[in-house]
């Protein structure tokens, strides 16, 4: 009994420590906690979405859930081969280019006006705290934080492994002079010794002048947030980019609502939108759109192009990799989308049409 009670016990503190490890950021307090329960989206000791918004849906269940992703045998979660990428020399771009660039997943970078922007960067080859977990498909994460030129303003939707990556941020810190994000995810940021002033937290729904003929407006969304077992305690959402040339969505993890058309009505048309396209499970239908409502969610806002992320890196649900992208060519062809599907590390110029392969079919 002695040794088990041992055992338990170095168990236990062994978790324990693990789960207050630094990769796991910090809950916010003092004076951010207290704006934090001054916002009308905060009830009952966490943040709440503008619908009704159940995590699991469906008849499996958590742990119906979880057998599936253990012991499911679909190879077809991940490319048979290497993710073809290109490798572009980011710093020594044109200033003068209006232009985006995708790592892959939900992160990008673009640069407009001479301007440089960042979102959701994560570079460090896994989207969990277990390194051996989550792993990026081989050829995916050919580009590291070295390759980026200095980042005006990052963007932060929200504070999940596959959006906040403690190795990436922590690398990134000499290069960033500005983080736009939601409230509560600078209690991570501060934790990890990001300077607060260079920190810009809103609620949904605040506008924040950025300087002349650049602004940004924060979008809600429909999702979630947390790094551990306490959840909803920071903010997830969208933005809206204006620019003396151009408005881009930039959207975050979102299940499909009413907020898209809203945005649309009130702030669209947009010259670009940068939806989720992956992930989607019908067991949690609320969070995650599918292929066919990211295209709805594109109409909604008025966009001229989209450009579909958040697949192409990571397998956090139980489809076929390029599934999302099979799927949503199919249906914005049919709703007459003009749909932006490049390789990751491809230059997407904003000022001009192009024509992308269809390189996910080469893969063998």
């Amino acid at each position: 009994m002695l040794v088990f009670g041992i055992i338990v016990f170095l168990i236990v503190a062994s978790v324990y420590l693990f789960m207050h490890g630094a990769q796991f950021g910090a809950l916010p307090s003092g004076e951010g906690l207290k704006k934090i329960r001054a916002s009308p989206h905060y009830r009952n000791g966490m943040f709440q979405n503008i619908s009704r918004t159940p995590q699991l849906t469906g008849d499996d269940g958590f742990f119906g859930i979880l057998r599936k992703f253990l012991f499911d045998r679909n190879s077809a979660r991940t490319p048979p081969a290497p993710i073809p990428s290109v490798k572009t020399d980011l710093l020594r771009l044109d200033p003068n280019s209006q232009l985006l660039v995708w790592f892959g997943h939900s992160s990008y970078f673009m640069m407009v006006n001479g301007k440089t922007f960042l979102m959701d960067p994560v570079f460090s080859g896994h989207a969990s705290p277990l390194r051996f977990t989550t792993k990026s498909f081989p050829g995916s994460d050919i580009y590291s934080v070295r390759d980026l030129p200095d980042i005006d303003y990052l963007f932060i939707s929200h504070d999940h492994w596959d959006h906040l990556d403690y190795k990436t941020i922590l690398q990134l810190k000499p290069k960033v002079k500005k983080i736009i994000t939601g409230l509560g995810v600078s209690a991570h940021l501060k934790a990890w010794g990001y300077d607060p002033h260079i920190i810009h937290e809103k609620d949904w729904d605040e506008r924040l002048i950025l300087e002349e003929g650049f602004e940004v407006d924060t979008i809600s969304a429909r999702h979630f947030s947390g790094r551990g077992f306490k959840r909803n305690r920071s903010q997830w959402m969208s933005f809206v980019l204006t620019t003396p040339d151009r408005k881009i969505f930039i959207g975050g993890d979102s299940g499909y609502d009413r907020h898209f058309a809203e945005t649309g009505n009130k702030f669209g048309p947009f010259d670009l939108a940068v939806l989720e396209n992956g992930q989607y499970n019908n067991n949690w239908k609320y969070i995650h759109m599918t292929p066919e409502e990211s295209v709805q969610a594109a109409l909604d806002l008025g966009a001229r192009k989209l450009l579909p992320v958040h697949w192409a890196k990571f397998s956090l649900s139980l489809h076929a990799w390029d599934e999302p992208i099979i799927r949503i060519k199919k249906e914005s062809a049919v709703k007459n989308m003009p749909l932006l599907h490049p390789k990751i590390g491809e230059v997407v110029y904003l000022d001009r049409d192009q024509i992308f392969s269809d390189w996910w079919t080469g893969i063998h």
